[in-house]
């Protein structure tokens, strides 16, 4: 399978590129030409320079292959507008479809995200049938649901064959860019009280968000949706497994809403001042004491098997640690465990070959 692979430097689009190369495909990188490419670095890997808000730039890219992944996005809770981040996530994909369908590409899947299903109050697990409710929503949020709306739309009246694909909380290596996901990890190490809070979340390993994505190319149903997620816990059960893998005490107490707003107004401020983004944010603030569960079944019929949340966590940590991300202060009081350790072999051990 030939495909391109929009966003290839990103957190999901570098694991997916890895991913495409160990099942004896040839992926295609799609990045614009001011693109950090670490995440890419030593690759034996077609890169071709583009972007998704220009068109011109794509179709070439896009000739010649069998698929399309879509995964170039800005995951973001930080310093965008709801106009920038609608033109980025809608007119974007727009542009890779029609890109796609001039080159003759047979599929398209584009990475849209789980909450585009909405989230519950209670403990309660949500699949493909839910929709966003009417509780306030960040605007990646809503941007999100508008480009699922408009792809699916825009490609049924062209006749192109699209699937989306919904990941859950992405955690994992090959992520230079701090996002939300990681950076949830990296904000629980980086406080000194070790706070945790009410709601929970799914985490997913990149590495299986990338086999998701190809599943859903070989096997998915047009049309469709599809969740890529893992285990569904809450935010102490997760905040406990990041303790345990780094050797930390902790959780040791809950927050709550108000607390945690003005902890991430804290946050804000001091990226204001050092020009950096915040590793949390009134926006995800807000979204805290809800539960965003989610159950992947729909693609688990078609053979996806992702590893335990644990497993994802000591994975992201095994990164994390060795990289600029985590502070010197907080490194120095990690003790990490062996399952860290094991996770960080393997991760070497499945890495592609590069070129000489």
């Amino acid at each position: 399978m030939r495909a391109l692979v929009t966003g290839a430097n990103g957190l999901i689009g570098a694991n997916l590129v890895r991913q495409l190369m160990r099942s004896g495909h040839r992926p295609r990188a799609l990045v614009r030409p001011s693109s950090d490419l670490q995440s890419l670095e030593g690759l034996d890997l077609e890169i071709v320079y583009g972007d998704v808000l220009y068109p011109d730039s794509l179709i070439e890219a896009a000739r010649g292959c069998d698929v399309v992944f879509h995964t170039a996005a800005l995951f973001t809770y930080w310093d965008m507008n709801s106009e920038q981040l609608e033109s980025l996530a809608v007119d974007g994909t727009l542009n890779v479809i029609d890109a796609a369908v001039s080159a003759g590409v047979g599929r398209i899947v584009f990475t849209s995200s789980s909450v585009v299903l909405g989230s519950s109050e209670r403990p309660l697990t949500r699949d493909e049938s839910h929709d966003l409710d009417d509780s306030e929503n960040a605007p990646y949020v809503i941007a999100k649901a508008l480009q699922e709306r408009h792809a699916f739309e825009h490609a049924a009246a062209l006749g192109a064959e699209l699937i989306a694909v919904c990941p859950t909380m992405t955690v994992g290596p090959h992520g230079y860019r701090l996002g939300p996901s990681n950076g949830l990890i990296v904000a629980y190490l980086d406080d000194l009280t070790r706070a945790t809070f009410p709601g929970g979340c799914n985490i997913v390993a990149a590495g299986d968000v990338a086999r998701g994505h190809i599943i859903a190319a070989e096997k998915g149903t047009p049309g469709e949706r599809y969740l890529l997620g893992s285990e569904n816990l809450t935010w102490a059960e997760i905040h406990k497994i990041v303790s345990e893998l780094c050797g930390l005490e902790g959780p040791l107490w809950q927050t709550n809403h108000t607390a945690s707003y003005l902890a991430a107004t804290w946050y804000e401020i001091g990226a204001r001042l050092s020009g950096k983004t915040p590793l949390t944010t009134r926006a995800q603030a807000r979204m805290v004491g809800r539960y965003y569960w989610y159950d992947h079944a729909r693609i688990g019929a078609l053979g996806y098997r992702p590893r335990p949340a644990r497993q994802a966590l000591a994975e992201a940590i095994a990164w994390l640690a060795a990289s600029p991300q985590v502070s010197r202060r907080t490194r120095s009081k990690m003790r990490l465990s062996g399952e860290v350790y094991q996770a960080r072999k393997a991760m070497r051990a499945a890495e592609p070959v590069v070129d000489s």
